[in-house]
């Protein structure tokens, strides 16, 4: 979530509002200059683009945070593994905890306990790791667009249907990492959450899309509950607190869409409590967490999170109210023979056992 979020909005024309936007434009000039400066460089060959020994996807976003690149990295990921293919995935690791490991890595180590997840700085260093020594077949690059340093051999943008370019502006003035014109090194653009907005929003932001790049394919995706599950390992079916008063809990980019997915499940949300992404739960975090539902009019039943801050929380109970995380899947409503089709023919060069 954006810290100026709420001043962000064009709908909002308080002085204040007015204000924090202008700051916040100004700013955002020399970041574009420092990431076109960048992104010429890698253009024009003066920055070296390292080749793997492997086939590198990567899947990312073109603005900051919360479009789903777990979600996605999870589906191709269980994509390889059923047809035989060791796929690693490798990330920069921001904001690891104590163990070294990230939420999202967390998260996907669940996911995917077979799959290894490599996490640090240097993606170059640790594509070679994984292809020398771990004979990694395929190489996912988790958040990787705007890492130009690995080549990729497929190059796969999110864009989140609710807020696809991040209120029109680079950051700080919005959550644009680069110019729209980034777009045009996608090969494969995947919409996120599709089932959020109208027909008519998806269809304008394609017509978008392919102004900037018409050559990019298209595919369409939401994400799908699927059960909740708690850090003991234990799961209970979607419908198990419908109707039941219960507070939302996330450090994610996008919480609201969260909260939607919770209200679609027919649960009566009392209590919003939102952290910046990636954020490491405290003592104090958890201790205001019970104070603030200790002042719920209604005294919430549950407290329900996403499948990243219950790997950072790793509690069955916040107080002596228990916790259960909402865990996901990409579901491709569109354009899944497209995905498949672009999956494949990377593959055709791969020797599987």
């Amino acid at each position: 979530m954006h810290p100026f979020e709420r001043y962000l909005r064009t709908n909002d024309n308080s002085l204040l509002s007015l204000l924090i936007r202008g700051a916040l434009w100004g700013a955002s000039f020399p970041y574009q200059a420092a990431v076109v400066c960048r992104n010429q460089a890698y253009q024009r060959g003066w920055f070296e683009i390292t080749k793997a020994a492997a086939p590198v996807i990567s899947v990312g976003n073109l603005t900051a945070g919360g479009t789903g690149k777990t979600p996605a990295c999870a589906w191709i990921a269980k994509w390889m593994r059923r047809r035989g293919i060791r796929v690693a995935i490798l990330s920069r690791g921001y904001g690891a905890l104590a163990d070294g490991l990230n939420d999202e890595a967390r998260e996907l180590e669940s996911l995917l306990p077979d799959v290894p997840h490599l996490q640090a700085s240097d993606r170059v260093a640790n594509a070679r790791l994984a292809v020398e020594e771990l004979e990694m077949q395929v190489l996912l690059l988790d958040d990787g667009f705007q890492h130009r340093r690995l080549a990729r051999d497929l190059d796969i943008v999110l864009l989140d249907a609710t807020n696809p370019f991040g209120w029109g502006h680079l950051l700080p003035r919005g959550l644009l990492r680069e110019p729209l014109k980034g777009l045009r090194r996608a090969d494969l653009v995947i919409v996120t959450r599709c089932d959020q907005v109208s027909m008519q929003d998806l269809a304008n932001l394609r017509t978008k899309v392919q102004r900037v790049n018409p050559k990019a394919a298209w595919v369409q995706s939401i994400h799908a509950p699927v059960r909740w599950k708690n850090a003991s390992g234990e799961s209970l079916e979607l419908g198990a607190f419908e109707g039941k008063p219960a507070m939302s809990l996330c450090a994610i980019g996008n919480p609201k869409a969260f909260v939607k997915t919770l209200e679609d499940l027919r649960i009566p949300v009392l209590e919003k409590v939102n952290f910046p992404d990636h954020h490491p739960y405290s003592p104090m975090d958890v201790q205001g967490i019970i104070e603030r539902a200790s002042q719920c009019s209604v005294p919430p039943q549950v407290i329900l999170c996403t499948g990243k801050d219950l790997a950072k929380l790793s509690s069955d109970r916040i107080g002596q109210i228990p916790l259960w995380a909402l865990e996901i899947e990409l579901q491709v409503v569109s354009g899944a023979e497209v995905l498949d089709e672009h999956l494949e023919r990377l593959c055709e060069s791969i020797r599987t056992p």
